[in-house]
């Protein structure tokens, strides 16, 4: 895992001596390193120069040792404020804030039922000039406010997302 992460912050980050542009909204999906959200459908949309709303929707599934196995469903938004890198078009770094509602559903008690929690999240934003894709790798370390019994209170998360950018 540690080698996949290492390998796309390196494409991420060699991919800004190219020329790239804007975009406005993007479509796609969202890797999560949390059971919650390891594949989302992932939204953003920029409302503002600076300012976008993400939305993820998403499911994941984790096997309990000796409790059995539960899945997931998870919806997610965030607002991020965008900054330019100096000399790099198309590559921004960003901070936010957001929140999940997620429920569980499995085999023993203490790990299922219905969760809330929110997120700081900061990240990285690239967007290629020759082609419709969008890149993000992001932070988001979950703060659970509501959430099954065993769940321990804090997930770090880190994601990577790929999306097709329309306009």
């Amino acid at each position: 895992m540690k080698k996949l992460l290492f390998f796309l912050f390196l494409a991420l980050m060699s991919t800004a001596v190219f020329s790239q542009s804007d975009y406005k909204t993007a479509i796609g999906a969202r890797f999560g390193s949390t059971y919650y959200d390891v594949l989302s459908f992932s939204y953003k949309n920029f409302v503002s120069n600076q300012g976008a709303v993400e939305f993820n929707v998403g499911f994941g599934s984790r096997k309990y040792r000796g409790y059995g196995r539960a899945s997931t469903l998870a919806a997610a938004l965030a607002y991020q404020h965008h900054f330019d890198f100096e000399g790099a078009d198309g590559l921004k770094w960003f901070i936010g804030a957001g929140g999940t509602l997620f429920n569980t559903f499995g085999d023993e008690d203490n790990y299922t039922g219905f969760g809330l929690g929110v997120f700081p999240t900061a990240g990285l934003d690239f967007k290629f000039s020759g082609a419709p894709i969008n890149l993000t790798l992001d932070l988001r370390p979950t703060f659970h406010i509501i959430s099954p019994s065993y769940y321990n209170a804090v997930y770090g998360n880190l994601g990577f997302a790929i999306r097709y950018t329309l306009r």
